[in-house]
């Protein structure tokens, strides 16, 4: 197999190496090491195109391991994860996902073992939980907006300016709106939450979005699309990171951090339980939060580091430096399991469908 193979050549895998079949919807990939080498298996949210560089370059150092990524939905991953390890095989080697309050369920409950992180000294205090869950990312949550459409317009950057300019009698922004289903999206859910702990007028704005026809997705890229074409003029609460990257393409699309507050999420890396070879697993995770694999993942992966002394445009020193203390970063801890409550979700759910069709 040539050197480029090796590297770069995503090939597709059949499921059956591990329990049972992934979901249809799961995409799988593998980069290739060398033969009779280790295997590390990977579950994320993480797109592909973002985890591809972070793949390669940890193969640089470890060219024996072969590597198997499964890009699955959140729910997906804690479901599975759960069910692999309750029963008499073996699941994941790490798991990576930006749902932060599903991550740490898994590692409350007790499917995450601990692992003392040869560059857990380079991580905020509040981003390593017992040593079991590891905030990777450093993603703020942010408004979206079509250029065109607000050229010599006012973009809204706070969140009583956004209700307000939603709640005009003459509001042009009817079926112009987007943000996520949280019905659907594990994310979305999990912004909104965000919001009600430091926002009191969440669901006015959510009434004001409801009026305006508001479309719901439940993934960034379907927002991103339909605003390139201007389908729709605004989105909220989208996930800065791939936002950003998509503008540094894309001269339609703007990006705007809320100065009211700005929530920044943390993808939370764990190594389960049952680990297969839970040893590439800490092997990854080690990569994942030292410099170098810091600096590939803000330089190339498209994503914000976290390192305390990594700098650069997707860091979390050069974010503090812009944004100062609009920031509100979300700790890793128990504290995220608040609207994991069966009771409390269906509450938020129910009360965000009323206020929706203003009921």
């Amino acid at each position: 197999m040539t050197k480029s193979a090796v590297f770069s050549v995503l090939v597709p895998l059949m499921a059956a190496l591990l329990s049972h079949p992934l979901p249809a919807h799961a995409q799988s990939y593998e980069f290739p090491g060398r033969d009779g080498g280790r295997t590390l298996v990977v579950y994320s949210t993480t797109d592909i195109e973002a985890a591809r560089p972070l793949i390669e370059d940890f193969r640089k150092l470890w060219a024996d391991i072969t590597v198997r990524y499964h890009d699955i939905q959140s729910q997906v991953i804690y479901q599975r994860i759960i069910e692999e390890s309750d029963g008499p095989g073996v699941t994941a080697d790490l798991a990576f996902s930006s749902v932060m309050d599903l991550q740490m369920k898994l590692a409350n409950d007790g499917y995450a073992q601990p692992h003392k992180a040869d560059s857990v000294d380079g991580l905020p205090s509040w981003a390593n939980w017992r040593n079991e869950a590891f905030g990777v990312t450093f993603e703020p949550v942010v408004i979206v907006y079509n250029k065109t459409y607000f050229r010599g317009r006012e973009v809204p950057t706070t969140r009583t300016g956004l209700a307000e300019a939603l709640s005009s009698p003459h509001s042009e922004f009817f079926g112009k709106v987007a943000t996520y289903d949280i019905e659907r999206s594990g994310f979305g859910f999990f912004a909104l939450a965000r919001d009600q702990e430091h926002y009191s007028a969440t669901w006015n704005l959510v009434r004001a979005m409801g009026r305006n026809s508001v479309k719901l997705f439940s993934k960034s890229a379907a927002i991103l699309d339909q605003l390139s074409t201007g389908n729709i003029v605004l989105g909220y609460n989208v996930l800065g990171t791939y936002a950003a990257s998509r503008a540094e393409r894309d001269p339609a699309i703007g990006v705007v951090l809320p100065t009211d507050f700005t929530v920044v999420l943390s993808r939370i890396a764990l190594i389960p339980r049952k680990a297969r070879s839970p040893e590439t697993g800490k092997l990854f995770l080690d990569y994942l939060l030292s410099e170098r694999g810091q600096r590939v993942l803000s330089e190339q992966s498209g994503l914000n580091s976290i390192h305390t002394r990594v700098t650069g445009p997707r860091t979390a020193a050069n974010m503090q430096t812009e944004a100062g203390a609009s920031l509100r970063p979300v700790k890793v801890g128990p504290g995220l399991l608040v609207y994991l409550d069966q009771f409390k979700r269906a509450r938020m759910i129910d009360t965000w469908e009323k206020a929706l069709t203003g009921r």
